[in-house]
């Protein structure tokens, strides 16, 4: 990873690479983290030589095969049934699945054999990612497919892996939880982090799932797995995003939705609201940001799990800006007006489309038909057109914003509901008008919706007189 010329892991699944960016993280954090800032900068500079003579003192640990400790396994030898490789991944069919016959998103024995590299891999990414999978199998410790941001400065591997690690001194090699026995979960047993502290290296090495891997002594062909693995409380895991119901709610690790990862899911992940103390970005972001030098991008990803059953990856790479305090507040009524006026819209379309998922998806679409108009007000913010930013006043940028939102609201709206209309019962045809009338009066700042679409913009209230004119020429 140190070496010139290696840009990026190439596996052939990029869960499997984010993964790969995530362990290697872990290594130098296990190995040869940097003390201080002062220690990172000193140790920006590659040294392969140095980190192979860390590493190796560790090397005992990281058998995937053999009589010892193997690798993120069992330390004891398990007893069951052999399942397929195929276990090793949170997209694959389960049993349960298999017996309904109902893997339509899912797939069944795709992975009937594994390469050792691979298999340790797939093993790694289970470990860190595992979802809810039936009584006894636990989560892991940032719950089912978490999501995770990492810090990318754009220059290579070693650069990504130096960014991300965080501050601390080498670990003992009994630090990681496969060379002892496993703490179950059985009779509710729970671990902790290390009293004073948030995390150490376990939080990159975390094992939720007692496995053991079968070889036929060319590749892994079978998976042995036994319920009841650790279960983690109270960790926060440095490559994450955190974030409380209310005061006095723990922290919890933040997960993907469904859909793709766009603009209107940045506060909380890459963006940090102002003075918001029930969200805290990745520990990587805030030491990068306010430590580190800043700049290049961070790569978002992660499983859209609904409990135990995967919606999707989520992979997307965002440009990382370092914005005035000012500009930060008008992203964040960008995005918060955006997300109001989505929530309007999806609140008309109760009358046009029966399932809340169908209106889920009319919402992702809301958000990706405004995603160009967002990202050209924002490449001004950051400074891309400095003499516009200059020209424009924040109540200027929220009014054209809303000129935007409300094009594309109304424009979608009038796109599903409308067509057919003459061949709808009167009662539906009563209820798609009224839906569209308080949407537009809602668009222009009235009723309940319209004044959270004003406030989120930062926008004066309208007065109400005005509402009838308003709807009339609209």
């Amino acid at each position: 990873m140190a070496e010139d010329g290696v840009v990026c892991p190439d596996w052939p699944r990029t869960d499997l690479n984010i993964a790969c960016y995530e362990l290697l993280i872990g290594l130098v954090y296990l190995a040869d983290p940097p003390k201080n800032l002062s220690d990172w900068k000193a140790r920006k500079s590659a040294d392969p030589d140095r980190l192979r003579k860390k590493l190796e003192e560790y090397s005992e640990a990281f058998n995937l095969l053999g009589d010892g400790p193997r690798f993120l396994q069992d330390l004891s030898k398990l007893d069951g049934v052999q399942l397929s490789p195929d276990l090793l991944f949170l997209d694959s069919a389960g049993a349960q699945t298999i017996k309904n016959n109902a893997d339509v998103m899912v797939r069944r024995y795709r992975y009937d054999r594994l390469t050792l590299p691979e298999a340790a891999m797939a093993l790694y990414s289970l470990q860190s990612s595992a979802a809810s999978g039936g009584s006894g199998n636990r989560t892991s410790m940032r719950g089912g497919g978490p999501l995770t941001t990492i810090v990318n400065p754009e220059v290579g591997l070693w650069d990504l892996v130096c960014a991300n690690t965080p501050y601390g001194t080498p670990s003992d090699i009994d630090a990681l939880p496969w060379m002892r026995e496993t703490v179950t979960s059985q009779d509710g047993v729970v671990v902790p982090p290390p009293k004073g502290k948030l995390f150490n290296v376990e939080a990159f090495f975390g094992m939720p799932r007692r496995i053991r891997l079968v070889s036929n002594g060319v590749c892994i062909n079978g998976v042995i797995q036994k319920t009841h693995g650790t279960n983690y409380v109270g960790w926060e895991h440095p490559l994450s995003p955190y974030y409380k119901l209310n005061a006095k709610d723990d922290w919890r690790a933040r997960h993907p939705g469904a859909g793709k990862y766009g603009y209107h899911n940045w506060l909380g992940t890459i963006a940090q609201r102002d003075s918001d103390d029930l969200s805290k970005l990745a520990l990587s972001l805030r030491t990068w940001v306010g430590e580190r030098g800043g700049g290049g991008s961070i790569i978002v990803a992660g499983w859209s799990m609904d409990n135990a059953k995967p919606r999707n990856y989520i992979y997307s790479q965002q440009r990382l800006s370092n914005l005035s305090k000012e500009d930060l507040k008008v992203l964040t009524c960008l995005i918060d007006g955006a997300s109001s006026v989505a929530g309007a819209l999806t609140s008309a379309f109760r009358s046009v489309i029966g399932t809340g998922e169908d209106r889920s998806a009319q919402k992702e679409e809301f958000f990706l038909a405004t995603e160009k108009d967002f990202f050209l007000i924002y490449s001004a913010m950051r400074g891309n057109d400095e003499e516009i930013r200059k020209s424009l006043s924040d109540t200027q940028i929220s009014l054209h914003w809303l000129t935007v939102l409300r094009k594309h609201a109304l424009k979608q709206f009038d796109q599903i509901a409308l067509p057919g209309m003459a061949l709808r019962d009167v009662e539906t045809i009563k209820g798609i008008v009224l839906a569209r009338k308080f949407l537009g009066m809602a668009l222009y700042g009235y009723g309940k919706q319209g004044e959270a679409i004003f406030n989120a913009l930062g926008l004066p209230i309208p007065a109400s007189k005005k509402s009838k004119k308003v709807m009339s020429n609209d």
